[in-house]
This record gives C-alpha cells, sequence and structure tokens, in this order.
C-alpha cells in the first residue's frame, strides 16, 4: 500500500506540474480543433445563428470548382518550391561551408530576409516587380531598352513572382540547417575519400548526400508544411490573380470565411487543409523513422 501510495503522490506532483502546460494546451489547441469541426458541421454568416447541416459543406465541396483549382494550385507551388528550397539551400550551405574569406558576412546576409516579416517581403517584392514602376522596370529604363516585363498578368508569371519572393525568404533558414547537418560530417571520411582517389563528385554523392538524408528530409517536411499554408505572398503580391490562379487553400479559406462569411464553409476547407498536413507529416514521420532504423 505505500508503495502504491507512494507512486500516487508521484503521479500528482507531475500532474500539478503538467498543469499549466495542459490547461494552455486544451484551451488554445484541443479545443479549437474540436470548435472547428463542429463549426463544419453548420450554415451560417459569422456572428449570426449557426444551422446543423450535417456532411452537407463537405459534399459541396467536391463539387466546388474553386476548392478544387485552389487545391491544384496548392500542390502546384508545393513541387515548384520545395525542390527548389531544397536544392538551393543546400547549393548555399556547401559555399558557406567553405573555408572562404567573408563566410561569416555571406551567412548572415543569406539569413537576415528570414527575419522580416511576411507583409514586409510581399512589400519589396511588389516594389521591385511592378511592371512599370518597379525597381527591375526603373533599371531596365535606364538601360535605355523598352521591354516591359509583366510579372502579375499571367498564371506562369505570377507563380514566378511568388516563387521567387518565397525562396529570397525562406531559403535562409533552411541553408542554415543544411548546414549544420554538413559541419557534422567527420572531416576524416573525405581526408580519406580523397587518399583513395574520390574526386569532389564522389565525395558529395557517397558522404555529403548519405549523411545530409536526415536534415533533407526535415526541411522537405518543413517547406511542404510551409507551402500547405502559403497565403502572406499570394495575397500581397498577385492578390490570387490574374482570376483565381494563384489563389492556394489558405486564400481560399480567407476568402470564404472574410469575403462571403461562410464560417462553416471555411471550416470544413480548413480541416480538409488539416488532413492533409498531417497525411503528409504522419508519412514524411513514417519514412525518416525506416530510414533510421
Amino acid at each position: 500500500m505505500r508503495s502504491g501510495s507512494h507512486s500516487f503522490k508521484k503521479y500528482l506532483t507531475a500532474l500539478a506540474f503538467l498543469a499549466p502546460f495542459l490547461l494552455l494546451y486544451l484551451s488554445f489547441w484541443i479545443y479549437p480543433i474540436i470548435k472547428g469541426f463542429l463549426t463544419s458541421l453548420t450554415s451560417g454568416s459569422l456572428g449570426a445563428k449557426k444551422t446543423f447541416i450535417g456532411l452537407d459543406n463537405y459534399r459541396y465541396m467536391l463539387s466546388d470548382d474553386k476548392f478544387w483549382s485552389a487545391f491544384w494550385n496548392t500542390l502546384y507551388f508545393i513541387l515548384i518550391s520545395t525542390p527548389s528550397i531544397v536544392i538551393l539551400g543546400l547549393a548555399m550551405a556547401i559555399l558557406i561551408n567553405m573555408k572562404l574569406r567573408g563566410r561569416t558576412l555571406l551567412r548572415t546576409i543569406y539569413f537576415m530576409p528570414y527575419m522580416l516579416s511576411v507583409s514586409v517581403v510581399g512589400s519589396i517584392w511588389v516594389f521591385i516587380l511592378q511592371s512599370r514602376t518597379g525597381l527591375i522596370a526603373e533599371t531596365l529604363n535606364s538601360l535605355g531598352t523598352t521591354m516591359k516585363i509583366s510579372w502579375f498578368g499571367s498564371w506562369g508569371m505570377g507563380w514566378l513572382s511568388i516563387l521567387i519572393a518565397t525562396l529570397w525568404w525562406t531559403v535562409g533558414f533552411n541553408m542554415i540547417l543544411f548546414l549544420a547537418g554538413l559541419q557534422e560530417i567527420p572531416e576524416d571520411l573525405y581526408e580519406a575519400a580523397s587518399i583513395d582517389g574520390a574526386g569532389r563528385w564522389a565525395q558529395f554523392r557517397f558522404i555529403t548526400m548519405p549523411s545530409l538524408r536526415g536534415v533533407t528530409a526535415l526541411v522537405i517536411l518543413l517547406q511542404t508544411i510551409a507551402s500547405f499554408k502559403l497565403f502572406g505572398q499570394t495575397w500581397l503580391i498577385t492578390k490570387g490573380g490574374p482570376g483565381t490562379s494563384t489563389t492556394p487553400l489558405v486564400h481560399y479559406i480567407y476568402q470564404i470565411a472574410f469575403r462571403q462569411w461562410d464560417t462553416g464553409y471555411a471550416a470544413a476547407v480548413s480541416f480538409i487543409l488539416f488532413f492533409l498536413i498531417a497525411i503528409v507529416s504522419l508519412i514524411q514521420y513514417k519514412l525518416m523513422m525506416s530510414r533510421n532504423h
């Protein structure tokens, strides 16, 4: 009995220390998820009385062309942004990892954009890319050319503008992750490979890349999740246009909730996005665990 009583007191002590965190966790994480799901089963404007409609919002979503357009736009951005950030981040990390003069300054310059808010990033790139009065346009004019680049006037150029802004903003963080991974690789491996006659490409292929497998998986996971949540860049740079050609899911959710005031349908689309991110995270986690074993 004494042993059981002592264990019970230990559990109570642990619970007392965990209680503040659990309270905040339940209040700001679990409760909003449950509340959001219940809201997705209703109809009615924001602030108005809600009517329970069951799964009607989810049924309507299957035939909603705007939802599918936003869904495919989100997947497209993931496909173009994730490889770009992984490759560019790794290349920058390899450059910084070399014993070059000024590499500390370069590392700072590369990382600094990540410290900016998305509103600042959007404003900077709108200023740079404006077709008539932007920095690029004015530079071309000063060089005597009359060429005008419509960065926001088409589907392809719109996504290119968003991709450039996203790369400039976020690649520095991923560079730091890759740099940390590079610095964990023992120099002895490269020295032994060099003695055996392995060139730089062979060292990169058989030493660097296998050693960075975990970091690469982490960067892919983080970038995929961030791309699913794409909103600020499209809202500030292209306004989701032309038309809805650069409108991702989060942008569409915002339009439903705060333009159409349909909170029930917005919550339903949000839950689909939540499950997509959860599924991708679970798959990536399983892959990482299987590789570690």
